[in-house]
Formats: structure tokens, sequence, C-alpha cells
């Protein structure tokens, strides 16, 4: 008699596929990663999924726990780029997000996925153009984030400077098309778009730690 065998996918298999696990080769064709660095952002993947719910699936809690060592209270920041990587708007980051998303700020990634990855990051309401309130906000929660204070007026003369400079019709909002010539003449616009660990995560895997300094916002003013 033949041997019966069972059909049925082995506990790492439904693991793998409850976290939206895809493999590593077709990861690495589709970013700017290689597939042993695929393969190290799983394991820190793991790590970030289990930190708080054991589900293998990162919530926005992990996420500003992973960003900021805190998963207490909403920081527009974190949140807004958890957003972004939640690419099924599910409400959490499978694996395959994960590894898509954190690859535009591999530092070999092309500029052009940068720029739109950060005009989104602006665009809170989701509108296709870039306002004043909306930029304002971003500013405040970055220096929130940062743990430093600077008066309404030095927040507004950021947000003016900014929309002198990039609002070319004067129409009081920024489309992508003005953003793209914004970021050309200011590319420390972009600068917090590149973590340069990610150029050899299999050496370095560090914590996945993001640090904004405000200097790097506020010199989007100059």
């Amino acid at each position: 008699m033949g041997c019966a065998f069972s059909s049925s996918p082995s506990p790492r298999k439904r693991e793998q596929r409850a976290q939206g696990y895809e493999e590593p080769a077709v990861l690495a064709a589709e970013t700017s990663f290689t597939v042993n660095e695929v393969e190290a952002l799983y394991e820190l993947y793991k790590k970030l999924s289990f930190s708080i719910f054991k589900d293998g699936l990162i919530h926005k809690e992990e996420f500003r726990l992973a960003l900021f060592r805190t998963s207490r209270g909403a920081n527009l920041f974190a949140d807004r780029v958890f957003d972004l990587f939640d690419l099924k708007r599910n409400g959490v980051i499978e694996f395959g997000e994960f590894v898509r998303s954190l690859s535009i700020f591999h530092p070999k990634a092309p500029e052009s996925e940068k720029t739109a990855f950060a005009f989104k990051l602006y665009d809170l309401r989701g509108t296709g153009y870039i306002e004043k309130e909306e930029l304002r906000e971003m500013v405040v929660a970055l220096l929130d984030e940062s743990d430093l204070c600077l008066s309404d007026s030095a927040v507004e003369e950021i947000v003016h400077n900014t929309f002198s400079q990039a609002d070319s019709d004067g129409d009081g909002r920024i489309d992508p098309k003005e953003w793209e010539e914004f970021v050309k003449q200011n590319p420390a616009s972009l600068r917090n778009m590149s973590l340069p660990y990610l150029q050899d995560i299999t050496t370095t895997f560090p914590s996945f730690v993001m640090h904004s300094e405000v200097e790097d916002y506020s010199g989007i003013s100059k």
C-alpha cells in the first residue's frame, strides 16, 4: 500500500500565510532589496509583529513602539506613515507591505518613489494636494516627536516659505507637479526619506527606529 501524505500546510506555512509572507525572490525583484536582505527583514518583521500582539502582524501600537519606543498615544507622523505602509487598508501591516513600503527608504530607491511617498505623507486629507493647514499640522507633529518646540511664528514662517517656493501658480495648495519641482530645488526635503542602514541590513540589523531631526524638516523652508 502506498503512503498517505497530508496536504494540509505545516504550522510554519500557516504562520507565514497569516503574515502575508511572500517569497524573498519575488519581493527582491520588486524592490531595492536583495534576497538576503528580504530574509533579514523577515526576521525583523517577526520581532516587531510579536512585540505587543502575538499574531505575527504589525499593529499601529507596535509600529509606534518600533519608531518611537512608545506605543502610547497617537502621533500624527507615526500614524500617517503606518497608514501609507498599510496598503490593504485593513489596520495591520503584512510582511509584503512592510518590505515594499520600507524599500522606498532604501538609499538606492528611485527619487521619484521617495518624492511621491513624501507628498502622500503631507497630503493628510488624501485630496491630491498639500494645503497649508496640512503642512502646518505635520511640521508641528514632527517637532513634537523630536521633543522640540518652535514658536507659532517660526512654524508659520516654515509654512509660508515653503508655499512661496512650491506653490508656483499661487492657488494656495501644492500639487504633485509643483512638489516634484520643489524637491528638485530643495533636495534636503527628502533627507529623511533614506535610511542608510537599509543599504546593508544583513550585517547591521539594527532596531527599526526612525529619528526625524527638526533641521531636516525646517530646512525645507530655506
